[in-house]
């Protein structure tokens, strides 16, 4: 995995393969490929794993409550099946975790894993202490929008807006330098929830969500793979196997 020490990064990983577009294109759509869990019925509940501490347990019950707005989906927060320092995922549900992971240039990581092409069937959410310990980011602005951030991209949502310089959106889903604003980049917006209901409009005859076994062997999501795309405001990387599962690392730089 690459690492530019001269850098900081925010580093978002997806399970899913991205083409670069105009911010314009991404305001219109910010979905990642069509990836989505698997569900037969709207709305669904997702189950967010609490591996977090107490410093970060406020966070995570926000970002539930303000996801769980949407009309196509709720999640719920219960007790956590990983280890922080790993956060090894759970078939059919996100795990979120936090700990001092190290001066790994990322402030938060998303992953999700891909089964039959376009089908979550878990994911994992980390945020970074090394770096929220420090005066920069220990604030409840930048703690609400990395969290809110990384747990929309589990249900495969991609950013509205990736220029740190440009005015805010008003939603966790845009990258900023200035998370509270105004308008704040701590939550969700309006064109989040329409979004999640295009990606979630049709129904699928079998569910990943709440499952006990992924399909086939996940892959480990140490390695992020070969970089497929760059540009001055993140990268991408991919991995993949000959069962049909994928692991995708998109890494957005920070100034």
């Amino acid at each position: 995995m690459p690492m530019h020490s001269s850098r900081r990064w925010l580093a978002v990983t997806l399970a899913s393969v991205l083409l670069a577009s105009i911010p314009a294109l991404a305001m219109a759509s910010h979905a990642w490929g069509g990836y989505h869990w698997a569900r037969t019925a709207n709305p669904f509940t997702l189950q967010l794993g609490d591996n977090v501490s107490s410093a970060w347990d406020s966070y995570l019950a926000e970002a539930s409550t303000d996801w769980t707005a949407s009309s196509v989906l709720d999640t719920t927060v219960v007790a956590g099946r990983a280890k922080p320092r790993n956060c090894r995922p759970t078939a059919g549900r996100v795990e979120v975790c936090n700990a001092t992971y190290g001066n790994t240039g990322w402030l938060g990581v998303a992953q999700i894993w891909i089964s039959g092409g376009t089908h979550i069937t878990q994911g994992i959410v980390k945020v970074n202490d090394t770096y929220f310990n420090s005066s920069a980011y220990n604030t409840p602005a930048w703690r609400r929008l990395v969290m809110c951030q990384e747990i929309g991209h589990t249900f495969g949502l991609d950013h509205q807006d990736e220029a740190f310089d440009n005015p805010n959106l008003g939603t966790c889903m845009d990258y900023t330098n200035d998370p509270d604003g105004p308008p704040s980049n701590e939550h969700p917006n309006t064109h989040d929830y329409q979004q999640l209901e295009a990606i979630y409009a049709h129904l699928d005859s079998t569910s990943t969500v709440g499952a006990t076994v992924t399909s086939g062997t996940p892959l480990n999501g140490a390695d992020w793979g070969r970089e497929v795309s760059s540009s001055r405001g993140g990268s991408t990387f991919v991995r993949s196997d000959r069962h049909g599962n994928a692991l995708v690392t998109f890494v957005i730089w920070v100034r």
